[in-house]
């Protein structure tokens, strides 16, 4: 299997009742979006129709999910107590996005990366993006 040609890595939390400065205290770092339910969600995109906090972390060309997914959980807080209990709170997510250029692109994750997710009480969700010809 090939590499994917980009990735890019957000992780978010979102729920009705999710107060984006209790995830920045908790989690420390700057959110690149948030805001509560019912206000504006920024650069003309309408009312949030839930709240959401997220984080991105670097995009990589050629991906290499791995370091990013590291990169990013390692820029936030260490305790495992306190990510699961914003997990059980909101609803916690590891967003990535995979932008392919051609066919046979593929991408894996280390067990390593999976158990620091599962740790943390976050599923994974997963955009795929196909840029090439037909």
């Amino acid at each position: 299997m090939s590499t994917v040609s980009e990735t890019a890595v957000s992780l978010r939390f979102s729920g009705d009742d999710l107060d984006p400065a209790q995830i920045v205290a908790a989690l420390g770092g700057q959110p690149e979006i948030a805001y509560r339910k019912g206000e504006p969600m920024g650069r003309g995109r309408g009312i949030g129709r839930t709240g959401l906090c997220s984080f991105r972390g670097p995009r990589e060309r050629p991906g290499d999910l791995d370091s990013q997914i590291c990169k990013l959980l390692d820029s936030l807080a260490s305790d495992l107590v306190i990510w699961r209990e914003l997990a059980q709170q909101y609803d916690g997510e590891l967003f990535i996005g995979l932008f392919l250029n051609g066919g046979n692109e593929g991408i894996g994750l280390e067990a390593p990366t999976l158990e620091r997710l599962a740790r943390r009480g976050l599923r994974i969700d997963l955009d795929i993006y196909y840029r090439g010809r037909d």
